[in-house]
């Protein structure tokens, strides 16, 4: 969780954070968190990792609750390769396992500046 709340707080492309839920064990978390990005939009993050699995979505929407893009994995779109790896755009393509670092990233390189 450290490590998590030192990249919230050393992002240039977050404005303010919440954690609104979180849960850990021996061998595993559980993050539910809203992030406000200096852009106006909004991420939320929902991660559970434990040592055998990595389930999460990533949510980014604009001020008036517009999806922008979501990576997931939930077990739906079978007929991609990257199975069950996708992204919303809305529409769903391929992705690859994401992390919430590369999401951050993502939205700072490709997102935030065309928008400017």
């Amino acid at each position: 969780m450290q490590k998590i709340l030192k990249l919230f707080k050393e992002s240039k492309i977050i404005k303010k954070y919440s954690i609104l839920d979180f849960n850990s064990g021996q061998d595993f978390y559980y993050l539910k968190a809203k992030l406000e990005l200096i852009d106006s939009t909004f991420l939320f993050i929902r991660e559970f990792i434990s040592s055998e699995e990595h389930i999460y979505s990533y949510h980014l929407q604009d001020a008036e609750n517009n999806l922008i893009t979501r990576w997931d994995n939930a077990p739906h779109h079978k007929e991609l390769k990257t199975y069950p790896h996708h992204k919303h755009t809305p529409n769903v393509s391929e992705s690859y396992e994401i992390n919430i670092q590369d999401v951050l990233k993502y939205i700072e390189k490709n997102i935030i500046p065309n928008k400017k």
